[in-house]
């Protein structure tokens, strides 16, 4: 085995023309076949054709329209929306948008983001799905808009946020439905919920409502997700910032607070009924929140933040297993210059004894990611005491090394990246991927500059990443890297812009979702790439083919499928955004979008007609019951 096993494939994907590209690819993936990660094997199967798997689809022209396009062959339903009632005895919604707070705790949240299916008893066909509700639109969820500001708003925009578990089930007909179950409900920015691992209890995290600092209530910003071996849900809290009263410019803030303020935009008045969310009347509260949340959908146990995965914008939780059958964990933190992390457990899972489950996520080591110009890379420790984290730079104790993560990995000296989104682990060809989604910044006067890993000067359109851990051990401190895309792909067939979303399918293809922002969308310089869509990349030929368009103004976001292959789970997050992600005035309720109640869709899928456009979590099959893709 060469020393650098990726000298021979570190050249970028963005070529004089497809077909060479695809041979980069091809080129980039030939080595793999001996690098497995442990316990899994080259893909192959009647399905895959082969050892390399295949797109069964043909890619469909980009949209403009507010309506959800999907490849021929194959069709969507709506299986949950934004007001839909978590069980069947729940408040229906009403098209007003005039259902309470207590409504809408017992109903679909908002902004549906990361989502997972946990089949029952291996099952293809029956399972738990639990989705992020990952924010909400003040002025679109009262049925006169945010103002005048009252604590029943408030309630109501707390019930909207957080987590959605719901049973789901296909019946005889092949469509899938929402079941009345024990363990169904909502989890909210009220659901009390405690603090595990190293920084529980500790000083930052006191207040006075828990001077204890292990009892928090709430989980915010809820981005993606992801899911352990042992079946429980993470789900990661991203933009909190937006959630709280934060100091004006010129007051005094301490740097480490200040590190965690950048580009926050106030999204409510929460604060205005609740000290908690005013940061000058309880500033501990704000480091109670940019953590990962462990969630088990079988039973209503209090959900656990785990302190020991460090605090910054979590987008999502990538979980592996190393040789050792080490639990890690990979996670990006996405804002522009930010890094890329990894958890290694100190203990191993064992499939056959879950007596030390707990500590899987509690006790372990954190890493921040270098990526060195060579196309090497190395993972730098974040343990107190270690690489000059200890009093003198500022870090008291470890609490304090994971509850100002950011800090400790600016001190080592870890990669500014261009805003890490979702990071996915392809079991199959014992590599990592990371989208990088964009950054209008990177080169510019006052920003850093350029490195080799994030290329561009004003990258506007992002690139996806991948490496491979050295001796093909998730557990290993150093590692190789390549781009694998870089977007737009000029010389591509299909373009696509702002990577955010991605997912590893049963047969290795990966799912690529977008998500360019609602004011750029169909400008002039995003105008070839239509709305928000769903790619799948086979990672072994380099063929791109877009599967999915959505409507107007969206984030396409969540995708997930059944452990058969046949089902595919995806979610429509916040149809007819208006700029800024807040509607203004309630004139201008559905300005941009009616989606999916709208006229055109409303006669297609048998549903009432409303005015509001509404998230939704989508089902989508292949006509003929085959594998999606």
């Amino acid at each position: 085995m060469k020393t650098n096993p990726m000298d021979e494939f570190s050249e970028p994907t963005e070529c004089s023309n497809p077909s060479t590209r695809r041979d980069v690819l091809k080129l980039a993936i030939g080595g793999l076949a001996g690098m497995l990660l442990p316990g899994c094997s080259t893909i192959s199967g009647p399905e895959m054709g082969g050892t390399q798997p295949k797109l069964g689809f043909r890619s469909i022209p980009i949209s403009s329209e507010d309506v959800v396009h999907v490849a021929p062959g194959y069709d969507w339903r709506i299986l949950y929306a934004w007001g839909d009632p978590v069980q069947s005895s729940g408040p229906e919604f009403k098209s007003d948008a005039s259902n309470t707070a207590e409504d809408q705790f017992q109903q679909a949240g908002c902004h549906h983001d990361g989502m997972e299916f946990f089949p029952i008893g291996g099952s293809s066909t029956h399972g738990y799905l639990c989705l992020n509700h990952e924010s909400f639109d003040d002025g679109l969820i009262h049925p006169g808009g945010s103002l005048p500001t009252s604590q029943e708003k408030a309630k109501k925009g707390m019930a909207s946020c957080g987590v959605s578990v719901i049973e789901v089930k296909r019946n005889d007909r092949g469509i899938w439905q929402r079941l009345d179950s024990p363990v169904a409900r909502r989890i909210t920015a009220m659901s009390p919920m405690l603090m595990a691992g190293p920084a529980a209890g500790h000083a930052r995290l006191q207040t006075r409502v828990d001077p204890q600092g292990r009892t928090v209530f709430g989980t915010l910003g809820n981005c993606a997700a992801g899911r352990t071996p042992w079946g429980t849900y993470l789900t990661c809290e991203e933009n909190f910032q937006d959630f709280f009263k934060l100091p004006d410019e010129g007051e005094r803030v301490t740097k480490a607070e200040k590190r965690y303020m950048a580009d926050a935009g106030l999204m409510n008045h929460w604060h205005e009924f609740e000290d908690r969310f005013d940061f000058a009347k309880e500033p501990n509260e704000y480091n109670r929140f940019g953590w990962v949340v462990e969630i088990d959908p079988r039973q209503k146990a209090p959900p656990m933040k785990r302190t020991a995965l460090g605090r910054f914008r979590h987008e999502n939780a990538a979980l592996t297993l190393s040789k050792e059958n080490h639990v890690v964990v990979y996670m990006g933190d996405d804002s522009k210059f930010e890094y890329i992390y990894k958890f290694v457990s100190k203990g191993v899972y064992d499939p056959d004894d879950h007596s030390n489950i707990d500590d899987l996520l509690n006790v372990g080591t954190l890493y921040v990611a270098q990526f060195l110009d060579s196309r090497q890379g190395k993972w730098v420790e974040l343990t107190h005491g270690k690489n000059g984290l200890n009093k003198d730079s500022g870090f008291a104790d470890q609490g304090e090394v994971l509850i100002h993560a950011r800090l400790a990995a600016d001190h080592v000296g870890a990669t500014t990246m261009d805003r890490p989104e979702w990071l996915a682990v392809h079991e199959q060809l014992g590599e990592v991927f990371v989208s990088l989604t964009n950054n209008s910044k990177r080169g510019k006067s006052g920003y850093p500059a350029t490195n080799e890993a994030n290329s561009r000067k004003k990258n506007i359109h992002g690139h996806i990443l991948r490496w491979r851990e050295s001796g093909a051990d998730a557990a290993a401190t150093t590692f190789s890297w390549s781009p694998l895309i870089l977007c737009p792909d000029e010389e591509a067939d299909v373009h696509f812009s702002s990577p955010d979303g991605m997912h590893i399918d049963q047969r290795g293809i990966l799912w690529v979702q977008t998500d360019v922002s609602s004011s750029k969308l169909n400008t002039k310089k995003y105008e070839r790439f239509g709305n928000n869509q769903v790619l799948a990349v086979d990672p072994v030929s380099g063929d791109v083919r877009r599967f999915l368009t959505g409507p107007v103004r969206c984030e396409i976001t969540g995708l997930t499928t059944t452990p058969d292959g046949k089902t595919l789970f995806v979610n429509i997050q916040h149809p007819g955004q208006p700029n800024g992600g807040q509607t203004k005035e309630p004139q201008d309720v559905g300005k941009y979008s009616t989606w999916p109640d709208g006229e055109s869709e409303s006669a297609r899928m048998g549903r009432p007609q409303c005015g509001r456009p509404r998230c939704a979590t989508l089902v989508i099959q292949r006509k003929d019951g085959g594998v999606v893709g």
